[in-house]
């Protein structure tokens, strides 16, 4: 299987990766997990805003994987795309995490593009 198959299970478990570090400390509360107190503020809530981010991203990315690969765009690109796609969101994890918006934004944009790319690689490759 190519990189761009794999890199769909990689973007499908990123939602994972941006909660996961806000669920392991004593407070969270497993029996109530939606808890929107324990959610409200600094670490957790930005965790959280990664986590749905990442949830809301994985549609267009994942359409614009298959459809790439259905129309035959180059392999080449469509994979060195996907790996860009997969480093900028979590780049963009990382920087939700650690509160730097700006660049947040500039991974964000890059991710987006590069899902542009690949969805409409048949055309240009």
């Amino acid at each position: 299987m190519s990189f761009a198959i794999w890199s769909l299970l990689i973007a499908a478990l990123l939602p994972l990766v941006a909660i996961g570090p806000a669920k392991l400390n004593r407070s969270y509360n497993n029996a109530y997990p939606r808890d929107p107190e324990y959610w409200r503020k600094g670490f957790r809530a930005r965790a959280q805003g990664a986590h749905q981010n990442s949830y809301e991203a994985f549609p267009f990315y994942a359409v614009a994987v298959l459809v790439a690969l259905w129309q035959q765009g180059d392999p080449y690109w469509i994979n060195q795309l996907c790996g860009l796609y997969i480093a900028m969101r979590l780049i963009y994890i990382f920087c939700y995490w650690t509160n730097r918006p700006s660049l947040r934004s500039t991974s964000w944009a890059v991710g987006l593009i590069a899902a542009l790319a690949i969805f409409t690689s048949p055309v240009w490759s």
